[in-house]
């Protein structure tokens, strides 16, 4: 590669990080939330609460958003508003009133193995996070996420039907909601929006969250070849956001889902 060539590439990805950064700082504000499912966590200032609430806001998001904070909401609501105390300390009759819930292929089933593994969880951990690390080497997402499908379906008679919900990179899946719950957790900014609560993973080892609205608008910059939006997909986009901001490269997840969702970009 030549030098005009190299100058060429460094100027348009200069321009390109510029304009990025300008739809990061348009999305990533508090007016954000109230849209968008990560505001079913921020009803909660309990660090369990808000990582209860905030995986089951993530796993419910596919489809229509307002469906997704509507059934979360009415989750919460069923949960006594309070899910950290209500996973360790239900009773049988308190499952009871869990049985007619359902969000699209999610039923009471799906509902009630969630509660038993949280309620397995926090019983010997104060957090989630420790869920996501999985031995004592640095943080590396791939076999964070495949080791926590493994402890998550790790409870004896784990209903087969459930192991849809929780996605690994195993079977190539791009786990976007699963990367969506960890940019919520793990990203610190002044913003609000994300939380910020876990500080054992570092947010330059995140995955984008990959859908279809951020691949089309990452394909349309460059930024991804990939056609399947597999796991694959997912790395390769954000290493190549990594060479925008290499510290906090899922920030970018505001721009690409802002100007596909909210843009029709």
């Amino acid at each position: 590669m030549d030098r005009k060539t190299r100058d060429e590439l460094r100027r348009r990805n200069e321009e390109l990080r510029a304009f990025l950064d300008r739809k990061v700082a348009e999305y990533n504000r508090p007016s954000f939330i109230k849209d968008d499912p990560v505001s079913i966590p921020h009803q909660f200032t309990k660090k369990q609460d808000i990582e209860i609430a905030g995986f089951f806001a993530a796993i419910f998001s596919w489809g229509n958003r307002k469906t997704i904070i509507q059934k979360t909401r009415e989750l919460m609501q069923l949960m006594d508003q309070a899910p950290y105390q209500f996973v360790l300390h239900h009773t049988e009759k308190d499952l009871r009133r869990l049985l007619d819930f359902k969000h699209r292929t999610f039923n009471a089933t799906d509902l009630l193995y969630f509660i038993a593994f949280f309620q397995h969880h926090y019983s010997s951990h104060d957090s989630l996070e420790e869920a996501f690390l999985p031995s004592d080497l640095p943080y590396s997402a791939t076999p964070a996420l495949s080791s926590f499908y493994y402890h998550f379906f790790s409870l004896e008679d784990a209903p087969p039907r459930t192991r849809k919900h929780i996605a690994t990179p195993e079977k190539k899946s791009s786990c976007k909601r699963i990367n969506m719950f960890l940019r919520w957790m793990v990203r610190q900014d002044t913003n609000g929006v994300d939380f910020g609560i876990w500080k054992r993973i570092p947010a330059s080892q995140l995955i984008c969250p990959l859908d279809v609205h951020v691949g089309r608008v990452a394909k349309h910059f460059g930024l991804l070849n990939r056609e399947q939006a597999d796991w694959q997909a997912a790395v390769e986009l954000t290493q190549c956001l990594s060479l925008l901001d290499k510290e906090d490269p899922v920030k970018y997840d505001f721009a690409l889902f802002g100007l596909g969702v909210m843009e029709k970009f």
